[in-house]
């Protein structure tokens, strides 16, 4: 698969991974899957099976009917349930049992998000006129609270990139490692709060998708759009003086094109940068949990400050909808609102004459 992109790779892993995960549902899940596949990724359809695989895991403790019939439920057993039966099973996500029987807690915005998989499975089969009733039509979804967008300030910037590159607080065993990564680490920190890039495109680099000239990097959003995403001289600096180090080191087969190594010479993972944040965040904003997300979000709510322009914000971050960049940093439109509020003068103020 050397000659697949990151992003195909991962494409072909998920597709079979996503076959695994169909096979330990119902029979008729797969028409489902299949159904929806022209408009989903194959990320939303994993998501979609994970979900459902908890709904039917509900139904066979919570049922026993449902419990004697194994494997072979049959597809008429969704218009069989009744709403309460649904609203049972959103008290359930709230605490249940996973795979190696260990209690998985989920947040509203999970309970949410896993309702959701279930209507849009109801409707499927409801508008394929498979099933002649639609519970979960009925079901209302949680409220949800927002909470406020965690994020870097400018300060914890400059000295999450010191730590990144002097590495003072960490431990002497890291320090060790340290002297091997910083360069990389670096690298990838100052692209990531430099660009706004998912930790997705930022691992899926490949070398001839930097252009130092241009100050650019093409990267593949999601659903496989194809964008450049451009970078500051600053940015540009650091990237220079990693990929000089870069092509001193010979990666393993397969992983020639990466960027991004590890120190086993291979592409890095998705999880290995949110470890590696982690890592030095926890050392200098050790009461904020950051994420790469939390970079990207860091990022977006800088260029916002600077430019005001969230048209702009939504087009360099990749969101389809502008109302999603809208809600991400409606706290700063709010403060830009009220700094404007003497901007607008209807009648020039009368110079008040001698008392």
């Amino acid at each position: 698969m050397a000659s697949l992109t990151y992003h195909e790779q991962k494409d072909i892993e998920n597709i079979k991974k996503l076959r695994g995960l169909i096979k330990e549902l119902p029979p008729f899940c797969a028409d489902f899957f299949r159904g929806i596949e022209p408009l989903t990724s194959t990320r939303t359809r994993i998501a979609y099976a994970y979900d459902l695989r908890i709904f039917f895991d509900f139904l066979k403790t919570s049922n026993s009917q449902v419990a004697r019939m194994g494997e072979n439920i049959p597809l008429s057993v969704l218009e069989q349930l009744t709403v309460t039966d649904l609203e049972e099973y959103m008290e359930y996500l709230k605490c249940h049992p996973s795979v190696n029987n260990e209690d998985v807690y989920n947040t509203e915005r999970g309970i949410m998000r896993k309702v959701s998989s279930l209507k849009s499975f109801y409707n499927y089969f409801y508008r394929n006129e498979r099933i002649e009733k639609n519970p979960a039509s009925l079901l209302r979804l949680p409220k949800l609270h927002e909470k406020e967008i965690t994020r870097l300030e400018i300060d914890e910037v400059a000295r999450l990139l010191d730590e990144v590159e002097e590495g003072e607080k960490l431990t002497e065993r890291q320090k060790l490692y340290h002297e091997r990564t910083k360069v990389r680490d670096l690298a990838m920190l100052t692209l990531l709060l430099g660009t706004g890039l998912r930790v997705s495109e930022c691992v899926g680099l490949n070398i001839n998708d930097v252009d130092l000239d241009a100050c650019g990097v093409r990267i593949f959003r999601k659903g496989g759009k194809e964008s450049i995403v451009y970078f500051s001289d600053e940015v540009r600096d650091v990237l220079e003086t990693y990929l000089d180090e870069r092509q001193a080191i010979d990666a393993l087969p397969g992983h020639e094109d990466a960027v991004f190594l590890s120190l086993q010479k291979k592409r890095m993972s998705v999880r290995t940068v949110e470890n590696m944040v982690k890592k030095y965040a926890g050392l200098v904003t050790p009461l904020k949990k950051i994420t790469p997300h939390k970079l990207r979000s860091t990022y977006g709510t800088s260029l916002y400050r600077e430019t005001g322009d969230i048209y702009l914000v939504a087009s360099v971050l990749g969101h389809s909808d502008v109302n999603t960049t809208r809600k991400h940093y409606a706290a700063q439109e709010d403060q830009r609102r009220k700094s404007a509020r003497n901007i607008v003068q209807l009648r020039e103020k009368k110079e008040q004459g001698p008392q």
